[in-house]
């Protein structure tokens, strides 16, 4: 028997939300399995001292300021990750939005900013990227969605549809580039201990209310999401393509 091969060894990721969290977390794991990899984020200052943190433990990082909502700093992502690198072969779309408010006293502009921005940003990296991997022929992309796109997260309905639309994606985007060579799973978690979400979990009466619903008895950790991003992104899952794994502590079991 031939045990998989989770090496990364070779390969240029690019990982969108790179700066913290689940982000910055799947970030030094691909590095350390071997990739190269190009993070963005929106702030520059958390994005370099990733970077720079990757670089001096020996791997290969490149920071690119960019908002995912802008089209033109997708495209400098990109160009810039192709000069550093040569090429991509992985996308990582982490980058994370929340708008939370009742359903009755969302507005247009909490819509746009969820569905308009975040969800189309995940659209135009895929596309842009897919384009790359197209030409070479192989690919891989990882969407980050949540539980939340799966059951119906009260106070959070547009996060809810915005995740459930990723699900969606993920899948049109399988079926469609699996010509091409190119894989695209979805990685689901539950309520995961970052900055992001740290207006729930800090709360210890939320906490309680959210804990008892998991099996595991707690919340993740960032860490904890980083092996399911490395089996998806290396041959080790080279027949799975346009599902979307789980990582809840079993919450929808």
């Amino acid at each position: 028997m031939t045990l998989p091969n989770f090496s990364l060894e070779g390969k240029v990721a690019v990982i969108t939300g790179g700066s913290r969290g689940i982000g910055r977390a799947i970030a030094f794991g691909f590095a350390e399995a071997g990739a190269a990899v190009a993070i963005c984020a929106r702030n520059p200052n958390d994005l370099e001292l990733v970077a720079e943190q990757i670089r001096a433990r020996g791997g290969r990082s490149l920071a690119v300021p960019a908002d995912i909502s802008k089209k033109g700093d997708i495209e400098n992502l990109v160009i810039k990750t192709i000069k550093e690198f040569g090429t991509i072969d992985i996308l990582v779309n982490g980058a994370i939005e929340y708008e939370p408010g009742p359903f009755l006293e969302l507005q247009d502009k909490d819509w746009d900013k969820m569905i308009n921005n975040y969800l189309r940003g995940y659209f135009r990296c895929g596309q842009a990227c897919a384009r790359i991997m197209a030409e070479q022929e192989k690919g891989n992309i990882i969407n980050f969605t949540s539980v939340g796109g799966i059951k119906a997260p009260p106070g959070y309905g547009l996060y809810g549809i915005a995740k459930a639309a990723i699900i969606m994606l993920t899948k049109v985007m399988a079926i469609e580039l699996a010509q091409y060579n190119i894989r695209v799973n979805a990685i689901a978690p539950s309520l995961v201990r970052t900055e992001g979400s740290k207006p729930l979990w800090s709360d210890p009466q939320v906490l309680d209310l959210i804990t008892p619903t998991i099996p595991l008895g707690r919340i993740a950790e960032p860490d904890e999401v980083v092996g399911v991003a490395l089996f998806l992104a290396s041959n080790a899952s080279s027949y799975v393509t346009g599902h979307t794994i789980l990582v809840d502590g079993g919450t929808l079991a």
